[in-house]
């Protein structure tokens, strides 16, 4: 699968990162980082009616935010506007991403009907990337291709984009709709927006 235009942008970024970047939990491949993502999610999914909308966010949580580089993939997607935010908007906003992106997860794995998660091989992409390419295995069919971009940061692997089974970059996409936000109202709007939509996929 090619590497997307947009993802030199957040190749460049990587190396400033990982001076920053803490080891929170004991260093694994790639591969099992992958692996061990898809475990929890795939539990969530066979508990998704028990666990409800809220149960699933609370199980994915501390898995999503070990394993995604949650940070950088917000201050990838809004490029320059994070160099002019001050330190408590980048908060919020890191926080507001963080929110919306456990959100999404738990929102959209609702239901378990014999998906399986598999592994089919990784390669080395950019800037000391690994690139592992996975398949979703729907039994009724439309199976799903995604790419997961990982890099170590001071020996811990991190997620920082998703490349859908068409080569599109998740945060090319993301960066689209951010910018039309923060065109118009700046950080504060960016971060009312995805807290908006958070509270709309998982509702208090």
């Amino acid at each position: 699968m090619p590497v997307p235009r947009f993802a030199t942008t957040l190749f460049a970024v990587l190396l400033a990162a990982t001076a920053v970047e803490s080891a929170r939990a004991e260093a694994t491949t790639a591969r099992q980082l992958v692996a061990r993502f898809h475990g929890t999610l795939l539990d969530s999914m066979k508990n998704a009616v028990h666990l409800g909308v809220k149960g699933r966010y609370q199980k994915l949580a501390p898995e999503i935010e070990q394993t995604f580089h949650l940070k950088l993939m917000v201050r990838v997607s809004i490029g320059s506007y994070w160099k002019n935010a001050d330190d408590g908007e980048r908060d919020r906003l890191a926080e507001a991403f963080s929110q919306y992106s456990i959100s999404t997860y738990a929102s959209q794995f609702d239901s378990y009907s014999g998906q399986k998660f598999s592994i089919i091989g990784e390669k080395r992409g950019p800037q000391n990337t690994t690139l592992v390419s996975t398949r979703i295995t729907n039994p009724g069919g439309d199976d799903v291709d995604l790419t997961y971009v990982t890099r170590q940061f001071k020996k811990k692997w991190r997620i920082v984009d998703v490349l859908l089974d068409t080569g599109i970059s998740q945060l090319a996409v993301r960066r689209s709709e951010y910018r039309r936000i923060l065109r118009s109202g700046g950080i504060n709007s960016l971060i009312e927006a995805l807290n908006t939509k958070a509270r709309e996929l998982v509702p208090d």
